[in-house]
């Protein structure tokens, strides 16, 4: 059993955290295995929890549209959350959640070794990038984190929510389009 199949059965029988209870299914992750670019949100939806995939709702549409803008689809990045069951109601997950966890995550990012993460919104930049993180104001701006390029866009949810943040998220998405075009190795669209 390869590195990644053996973290994914032991994510899929974890019991580590209530939200195990009221799970449908797991969301491991999705993409390319060897993908140099690594997105990262805070936990699954309904719609995920239901199909056992991330970002496949209403949000994980406008994600990969905004994505395409820059030539990106889940054959060339990999897509995974700090929780991988869903908080009931969609709540943001509760920081023990987290803890019990961000272990997956961890060696999910061991074994794809990216060049380049970028969290969805705030819950996954405060865990990844700066407890003290602000969204509002830090989006789209890279920092260096042990060799890896780390920033962070707003949430799909929130831009759903709030269209007005589509603008500054456009330029976020060109200048990831640049750092993509400085670091990776690969030739993207």
């Amino acid at each position: 059993m390869s590195g990644w199949d053996a973290l994914e059965a032991a994510c899929r029988d974890c019991r580590a955290c209530p939200l195990c209870e009221t799970r449908h299914n797991v969301v491991f992750g999705d993409g390319a295995r060897d993908a140099e670019i690594l997105f990262v949100g805070e936990g699954p939806g309904q719609q995920e929890d239901l199909q056992g995939r991330p970002f496949v709702g209403a949000a994980g549409k406008l994600l990969d549209d905004m994505l395409s803008i820059i030539d990106l689809d889940r054959s060339n990045y990999y897509i995974a959350n700090i929780v991988k069951c869903r908080p009931p109601q969609n709540r943001d997950p509760l920081e023990s959640e987290q803890d019990a966890c961000i272990g997956y995550l961890r060696r999910q990012v061991q074994l794809l070794r990216p060049k380049i993460i970028v969290c969805l919104g705030r819950i996954a930049a405060k865990r990844l990038i700066d407890e003290n993180f602000r969204i509002t104001r830090e989006h789209g701006q890279f920092v260096e984190k042990s060799g890896v390029w780390m920033t962070a866009l707003y949430h799909p949810a929130a831009l759903l929510r709030d269209q007005s943040k589509r603008p500054e998220t456009f330029r976020d998405l060109l200048a990831l389009r640049e750092k993509i075009r400085q670091v990776c190795e690969r030739k993207y669209g």
